[in-house]
């Protein structure tokens, strides 16, 4: 079973929160794919876990997002952070040259405009979407089996 929580994000520093929040839940193997449309703030959330996560461990890269270069890997620790953008994808053998299949299994995946994956896409993933609400954003969380971790990030982004 599917859960879900909903969050509301009034301004960028609340999703820098929740960001932050998603870090400390997140490890290897994990799978959060990114939805919205364009410009709602997926680079950020993802910019957000990844600084937050090398911030535990030692210095914070510059994480800009992947448009134009599809994938960029990041070291967290021992932790690969795999943070994809699939926008400009155009079939399923550039899925495949980009080498995501190999990463899921082990690695923690931010992936961008996760409908390219199709089937690639891993059941238990973590699908996070965007959307503009007002000035701010809902970002809507659904997971199965991630119900505990799910309460951890709520509390922790209302904490």
């Amino acid at each position: 079973m599917s859960e879900k929580r909903r969050l509301s994000l009034p301004d960028a520093d609340a999703t820098t929160r929740l960001g932050h929040a998603l870090a400390d839940v997140l490890g290897p193997g994990d799978c959060v794919c990114l939805t919205g449309d364009l410009g709602v703030g997926k680079s950020h959330l993802a910019r957000a876990v990844i600084q937050a996560r090398q911030a535990a461990f030692g210095p914070v890269e510059d994480v800009p997002s992947p448009t134009y270069t599809l994938v960029q890997t990041y070291a967290a620790g021992d932790l690969e952070i795999l943070h994809a953008d699939l926008y400009r994808l155009g079939d399923g053998d550039e899925l495949m040259e980009l080498g995501l299949s190999d990463a899921l299994g082990s690695s923690l995946c931010l992936i961008e405009w996760p409908e390219k994956l199709g089937d690639l896409a891993p059941p238990d993933a973590l699908w996070i979407t965007l959307e503009v609400d007002g000035p701010g954003r809902v970002a809507t969380l659904v997971g199965r089996g991630w119900a505990d971790r799910l309460d951890a990030v709520a509390d922790a982004f209302h904490g």
